[in-house]
């Protein structure tokens, strides 16, 4: 059980629970370099340095930063040049406070300069690529800003692609991430409160949300599940995820996550309240409805027909990819009367040497098909492609040849996984994959009344679920007609004017009414021209 909590926000009250009281530093130079040496361990990437300028102090000075979390040129154009070669006019009787002032207001040329009064703020900011200056004779340091470790450039996102629109992702830096959202939200009302979560990673995390859109409530409920989080690390934005979402035992996400800075920017204007965890670059959305997770990027921009055909070819792969499996199984076991007469004819040939029932075939081609899938994911991205393409090709073609399973079966369990590549959201696809295994045994055992009363189980379980207090299947249940524009299909966005009052904080419209164009009249010839 950890001691002490990590997450503490902006204007957050700490936690309850007992926390060790801070070390403030002592008078000492020498103590506080021993004991900053001390509690890093003597790590060989940490740089000491002591040094002495006689014209601002008789007594030593000490810097120290962390090599690779700091950009050198800056450390030494921004602090080593100023401290170590600026002569100032000799003061008499001059002391330590004088010394620490003259350097804090006039001999640093660098935007950000910190002050620092225990050893574990300064240990901090350490971490976080600043240079420390230590004075003798005083308990406060200052920490200069010089962060400037290596980052990946800014590239085209790898799991939500588009056709038209951003080309751009986020990238693992937070401030990268945050700079992004900036350029895209221009507005005074774009709130950024950063927190830092782990009691050994310290992840910084970046709470951002519209002033006056945001509910209130909504934020109120996720600052508080962040302040509660205790934990020693946070490595990826799931960890966050997982300590903050609702639903419990739940195969549905109930956050989205997204490394598009468009698509947060738009859930943001939407009302929503974005997350952005330093160290990855998937960003995360709350509060989230099943029906975000149909809605794409690319729905809006292009036109609204399109735009609303692929959004229902979506929702026709979500059904498909969970029921047509455990649909095939339950015909074939215990319905063969639905079936056309020649159909069943030619399932019956196509099944005649096939030793498993439909149920021992299902798994069978699924299991097969997730392997491949996962090996295509974990091997190098050069052969991957190539490995999982020919292992499906070779593996069914060979497996209906040998008599293992039916040729009728491997379309369906093909056209299945095509289906569940289809959603745009990698976490309800994921859940699909979940569910349809249980469908499956489900069909195998009770036929289309099993499947029916599951679908029934499913749709009240998801009724039931909330996303930081909004209803997981609202706009639909609770039924809001006017919020019903952008769910199924998209209307025009002249026709938008309304948020959805799901994630509605104060302001409810966001654009103008009467926005549909209007025909132009008919252009008049001038007077005198004649007609051709």
């Amino acid at each position: 059980m950890n001691k002490k909590s990590s997450a503490q926000g902006p204007g957050q009250d700490a936690p309850t629970h007992s926390v060790p009281a801070p070390q403030p530093l002592s008078v000492s130079l020498e103590a506080n370099v021993q004991e900053i040496s001390k509690r890093i361990g003597e790590s060989s990437d940490v740089v000491f340095r002591h040094f002495t300028n006689e014209s601002l102090s008789s007594s030593p000075l000490a810097f120290i930063y962390i090599d690779g979390l700091v950009n050198s040129e800056m450390v030494n154009q921004t602090v080593l040049q100023p401290l170590m070669e600026t002569v100032v006019p000799k003061i008499p009787d001059i002391t330590a406070t004088d010394a620490y002032n003259l350097v804090k207001d006039q001999m640093l040329p660098i935007g950000s300069v910190k002050e620092g009064k225990t050893l574990e703020s300064l240990l901090g900011m350490l971490f976080d690529g600043y240079t420390l200056i230590l004075f003798n004779g005083m308990t406060t340091a200052l920490a200069a800003d010089t962060a400037g470790w290596e980052k990946r450039s800014i590239n085209e996102p790898t799991s939500q692609g588009v056709i038209r629109g951003p080309k751009e992702g986020f990238t693992e830096n937070l401030r990268t991430g945050t700079a992004m959202l900036r350029r895209r939200l221009k507005t005074s009302d774009l709130r950024i409160e950063e927190y830092k979560i782990g009691e050994r990673t310290q992840t910084g995390v970046a709470l951002v949300y519209l002033e006056g859109i945001a509910s209130a409530e909504v934020l109120k409920e996720i600052r508080r599940r962040l302040n509660a989080i205790q934990t020693d690390s946070i490595l990826e934005s799931n960890y966050i995820e997982e300590f903050i979402q609702d639903g419990g035992l739940t195969p549905f996400p109930t956050i989205q996550n997204t490394e598009r800075p468009d698509a947060l920017a738009g859930g943001i204007l939407e009302g929503q309240v974005g997350i952005i965890i330093d160290g990855t670059p998937f960003a995360l959305l709350a509060p989230s409805t099943f029906f975000n997770f149909f809605q794409s990027s690319e729905d809006y921009y292009q036109r609204y027909d399109i735009s609303s055909f692929l959004r229902l070819i979506r929702y026709s792969a979500f059904f498909v990819s969970m029921l047509l499996p455990a649909l095939y199984i339950a015909v074939t076991t215990f319905h063969q009367e639905m079936l056309p007469t020649t159909l069943l004819v030619s399932l019956a040939a196509q099944r005649e040497g096939v030793p498993f029932p439909a149920l021992a075939e299902a798994l069978l081609m699924e299991l097969t098909f997730d392997v491949l899938r996962e090996a295509g994911v974990r091997m190098p991205r050069t052969i991957g492609p190539a490995i999982s393409i020919v292992g499906a090709l070779v593996l069914g073609q060979s497996a209906v040849q040998a008599g293992l399973v039916s040729a009728a079966m491997v379309i369906v369990v093909s056209f299945t996984a095509i289906s569940n590549f289809v959603i745009p959201s990698l976490a309800i696809a994921n859940s699909i994959r979940l569910i349809r295994f249980i469908m499956m045994l489900i069909a195998a055992t009770l036929g289309l009344f099993g499947i029916m009363s599951f679908l029934m189980v499913l749709l009240i379980h998801m009724a039931g679920l909330r996303s930081f207090g909004v209803p997981y299947l609202s706009p639909v249940a609770p039924m809001t007609p006017r919020y019903l524009k952008d769910i199924f299909i998209r209307v025009p966005l002249w026709d938008m004017t309304i948020r959805p009052k799901t994630n509605l904080g104060k302001e409810t419209r966001r654009q103008g009414k009467h926005q549909k164009p209007e025909p132009a009249k008919k252009l008049q010839k001038p007077e005198g021209e004649n007609t051709p």
